[in-house]
């Protein structure tokens, strides 16, 4: 796994107290670890924080699953 996958699994396991090995790339992130809107924006303060990453409000429905935010930082960080 591209290390902007392996580091969403941690801030999301962190976030919502689940193992991190429950977590892979192909995770949805609303539907399989029932985040809910405002788990999401938490998630994406702590990308923009760690990444260095400006995330858009319309962008951030475009994050499904964990490889969609991961390849969203790798084209964007």
């Amino acid at each position: 796994m591209k290390p902007s996958v392996d580091k969403v699994r941690e801030l999301l396991a962190a976030q919502l107290d689940i193992d991190e090995d429950k977590i892979t790339e192909n995770t949805n992130i609303s539907e399989d670890l029932d985040a809910d809107s405002l788990d999401v924006i938490e998630l994406m303060m702590s990308i923009e924080e760690e990444f260095g990453v400006v995330i858009e409000e319309d962008e951030i429905a475009q994050f499904k699953t964990v490889s969609d935010v991961a390849r969203y930082i790798d084209d964007n960080a």
